[in-house]
């Protein structure tokens, strides 16, 4: 049955985030041969709908107003409804991020449709659209399908792999006027407290310090090699709390979940919260000089000595590899 999906572009520094492409993906899927809609709400974001099209949207609608600048549920629910209401689609698809998070279960309940969250797969089976979700912090799954309504769902990023970026594909990019008003919240000023560079919830490789480190300087063994291999660095909630780093690194239950290609975790014990954020990942290497530390129940591969010594080998070795390879 071909479906019209509409499929939210996030956009993030005047860049579209990589889960807009996986989200396309999954709105291909959804839409069984039909057309997949990509919508891109904000300021001077238009110049992007280019881009939705090359991953594989057949169009693009844009909502652009001031007041979309900066990111607020009034808004951006204002601006996605009349979207909806002027396409009118059978599916619709957010990525499962702090923004989708809090903006698709309250334009779920404004269409009175059900809403199927933080989906890790998606296929077709017995002539139904199954979507796979984990529950209990992970440590099962479940699989769902939509009987009736609107196929609404948002996926986790880093699990559904994007189409293949065509630049010969072309597509239709308009504008559609919204009246942005009554807007309760007002974002005066946005203080950034996360660090530059990959960003953790879509980085491909993610190295993870807990109270192993010690201290705020024992991350930096873990930034260096998180440098040469092109990744990010995040931390248990034991370090965050012992003030070793910001709490916008904290990878668990109460933190960003995260599944990345590989990850490093360095001096973590695995507390059952610690690994729901990130047990899914595809490889876990785990370095603790504890070798009943529970990390390693989860880990591919383990590695029973001190991060201060065990780091900078790796660091050495990959850039060791970096340059062969060049």
């Amino acid at each position: 049955m071909a479906r019209k999906v509409l499929v939210l572009g996030e956009v993030r520094d005047g860049s579209l985030r990589n889960v807009s492409f996986e989200a396309i993906a999954a709105g291909k899927t959804v839409s069984e041969g039909g057309e997949v809609v990509g919508v891109l709400i904000g300021k001077s974001v238009s110049a992007l709908g280019e881009e939705m099209i090359q991953y594989g949207a057949d169009k693009v609608v844009v909502v652009e107003n001031d007041k979309l600048e900066q990111y607020t549920s009034d808004g951006y629910s204002q601006a996605i409804l009349s979207v909806i209401e002027e396409e009118k689609p059978e599916g619709i698809i957010f990525g499962h991020t702090a923004l989708g998070k809090d903006l698709s279960p309250k334009v779920a309940s404004k269409l009175s449709t059900g809403l199927i969250s933080d989906a890790t797969d998606l296929e077709e089976a017995g002539g139904n659209l199954v979507f796979t979700r984990p529950i209990y912090s992970g440590k099962a799954f479940e699989k769902k399908i939509v009987t009736d309504g609107v196929i609404f769902a948002t996926i986790r990023p880093n699990n559904i792999e994007p189409l293949a970026k065509d630049e010969s594909r072309t597509g239709d990019v308009s504008t559609l006027s919204v009246d942005i008003k009554d807007l309760r919240t007002i974002i005066k000023d946005v203080v950034r407290k996360a660090s530059e560079g990959v960003d953790l919830s879509e980085a491909k490789v993610i190295i993870a310090g807990g109270r192993g480190v010690k201290s705020e300087d024992g991350f930096n063994p873990l930034k260096e090699l998180a440098d040469v291999l092109g990744g990010a660095v995040g931390a248990s909630r034991g370090a965050c709390d012992a003030d070793y780093c910001d709490y916008s690194l904290q990878i668990g239950q109460t933190g960003k979940v995260v599944t990345p290609d590989l990850y490093i975790a360095c001096g973590i014990s695995g507390a059952i919260q610690h690994l729901a954020g990130m047990s899914n990942s595809k490889v876990i290497v785990a370095i603790n000089k504890d070798p009943e530390a529970n990390i390693f129940n989860v880990a591919d591969y383990g590695i029973v000595g001190d991060l201060f010594e065990v780091v900078p080998m790796l660091t050495e070795e990959f850039k060791k590899l970096k340059v062969a390879s060049s």
